[in-house]
C-alpha cells in the first residue's frame, strides 16, 4: 500500500544554490515514512513501536525552488527480514522524479528499547 503527501519548499529548506538542501530531501523522506506508518498502523503498533533508519540510499536526479511542491509517494518493498524493512520512496513534480531513495530501517520495542523482529501484523497492511 502506498502512500502519497505534498511537500512545499520553504525559505529555511533553500541552500545557497537557491535549491532544496539535500538534507531537507532527506528529512522530507523520514517524514514521509513516520506519516506512513502513522496512518496505516494499528494504534497499538505505534504505542508499543517505533522505527529507526539504518540505511539511506538516494538519487538526486532534479530539484525545486522556494515555492515549488513536490508529491512524495512511499511503499515497502517487501516482507520484512528480522528487523529489517526497505522502504522506497520518490518525490515528483510535474511528472518528473527528483528523488528516489530506499531507506533500511529497523523496528524498536519501546518498552524494552531493544530492537526485534517485525511481527507480521505489524507488517500485514504495508505489504497489501
Amino acid at each position: 500500500m502506498s502512500y502519497t503527501e505534498n511537500f512545499t519548499a520553504q525559505p529555511g529548506d533553500i541552500d545557497e544554490l537557491d535549491h532544496v538542501n539535500n538534507a531537507v530531501w532527506v528529512r522530507w523522506i523520514q517524514d514521509i515514512a513516520v506519516n506512513h506508518w502513522r496512518a496505516v498502523a494499528a494504534p497499538e503498533h505505534v504505542d508499543a513501536f517505533f522505527w529507526v533508519v539504518v540505511r539511506h540510499e538516494v538519487d538526486y536526479l532534479g530539484n525545486m525552488g522556494p515555492g515549488d511542491v513536490a508529491e512524495g509517494r512511499t511503499r515497502v518493498g517487501e516482507a520484512p527480514k528480522g528487523a529489517r524493512f526497505d522502504r522506497m520512496v520518490e518525490f515528483s513534480r510535474e511528472g518528473r522524479v527528483l528523488v528516489r531513495a530506499r531507506t533500511t530501517w529497523v523496528i524498536v520495542d519501546k518498552v524494552t528499547g531493544k530492537i526485534k523482529r517485525v511481527p507480521p501484523d505489524v507488517a500485514a497492511p504495508f505489504l497489501i
